[in-house]
């Protein structure tokens, strides 16, 4: 009894929560184009399986908050993970490209439905930003070059077994902690995505944020698939998976130097200046050596940096009363994207290969460039979000 009564709000739950969910989130779908095609699915398919899992995210997000609204948070998003994990072991026994696109697009959605939820953790959390949020890096790097060797030496899907395991502990982890998000001020304004999106900046900023998911959303995805294309055996391919991963905790640990800084275009300008370095490496460097050292230095810098710039914007551009509304048609955009950038992505893969892929990618970095230039997207420097 008194291990539990020191467990409850313990740094430890924050760990099993953080570390376990990313965990899961790799080993679930970090080698799903790998997987699909090395059962004989062509990359149009990969494409459907996974859009079909952004489309069920943007109609079951809203009503995975709804239930965080009104019963306790803590139970329903350790019902709704277990739900995913029992879900995974299912998923072994799929061949039907059907059934396989509904169990993986029913686990991506509650994963994608609870993640914002665990993201804000960090943040909201009594512990400092950086030591909280560092184990979600490390949990998604170390699953990653597990699944690489258990891919390899054991067989596909055993990955799926140690999802499942993976979500009992992120469960663990979170009924271990005190509060998932604090208590919301009732208010009698109706609070909607329709009065969030008349919020001046708001559109303009969606644009972009839908542009920056659906490049790197199928960047990540099919990432592994062109290695393995290129001649890297899949246990290589995790461990370049696993570092370039491992290089997101000097951006999340060192965050309290720069995020509070620079002004919001400035770090928004950064994020696709990298995209800009990646794809037009892809595109027109054909050293398989270069292009990993470009995965190592860049792949998830740009995207976890996203992350953080994000929760700035919403924060300086949103009142309080309505930043948690902002961050779900936020988090709708990114699943909206990227059912369009999936189908497109398959398509450009089977028909004109992986160059042309990153070619299209590196046009749209560049139209991002172009869009932030002339985002007049305000910085509250009173504003410190990051400690």
């Amino acid at each position: 009894m008194n291990f539990f009564k020191h467990y409850k709000n313990s740094y430890l739950s924050y760990f099993l929560m953080y570390f376990f969910f990313f965990f899961c989130l790799a080993f679930f779908s970090g080698f799903i184009s790998v997987y699909l095609m090395d059962q004989g699915y062509s990359a149009s398919q990969v494409s459907f399986v996974v859009s079909c899992s952004y489309v069920l995210s943007v109609i079951v997000q809203p009503f995975i908050g709804k239930l965080n609204d009104q019963h306790e948070s803590r139970y329903v998003n350790s019902i709704l993970l277990l739900i995913a994990g029992v879900s995974g072991i299912i998923f072994i026994f799929l061949k039907n490209i059907y059934l396989i696109a509904f169990v993986y697009s029913l686990v991506l959605a509650i994963t994608n439905g609870t993640n914002p939820i665990i993201e804000r953790m960090a943040i909201l959390s009594r512990f400092k930003y950086g030591s909280i949020r560092v184990w979600a890096t490390i949990g998604y790097a170390v699953a990653t070059i597990i699944a690489g060797s258990l891919y390899k030496n054991i067989g596909p899907y055993s990955l799926y077994v140690f999802f499942a395991i993976g979500e009992l502990l992120c469960v663990i982890g979170i009924l271990g902690t005190h509060s998932i998000l604090p208590p919301v001020e009732k208010t009698k304004e109706k609070l909607s995505m329709t009065s969030v999106f008349k919020i001046k900046h708001i559109p303009f900023y969606l644009i972009i944020v839908c542009l920056f998911y659906g490049i790197t959303n199928v960047h990540h995805l099919y990432l592994p698939a062109m290695l393995k294309q290129s001649g890297l055996p899949i246990n290589y391919v995790s461990t370049v998976i696993f570092f370039s991963t491992l290089s997101e905790v000097p951006v999340i640990l060192l965050s309290r130097f720069y995020m509070n800084r620079f002004t919001n275009k400035q770090l928004l300008m950064s994020v696709f200046v990298l995209l800009f370095l990646q794809f037009f490496t892809f595109s027109f460097i054909s050293s398989l050596i270069i292009q990993i050292i470009i995965v190592f230095l860049t792949k998830t810098v740009a995207t976890m940096a996203f992350v953080m710039i994000n929760l700035r914007i919403i924060s300086t551009i949103v009142d309080n009363a309505r930043q948690n509304t902002a961050l779900s048609l936020v988090s709708a955009c990114k699943s909206f994207s990227s059912i369009l950038f999936q189908m497109l992505a398959g398509y450009l893969i089977d028909f004109t290969g992986y160059q042309m892929f990153y070619f299209v990618l590196f046009i749209c970095s560049v139209v991002g460039m172009i869009l932030v230039f002339f985002f007049k997207v305000p910085t509250n420097k009173d504003l410190k979000v990051f400690h």
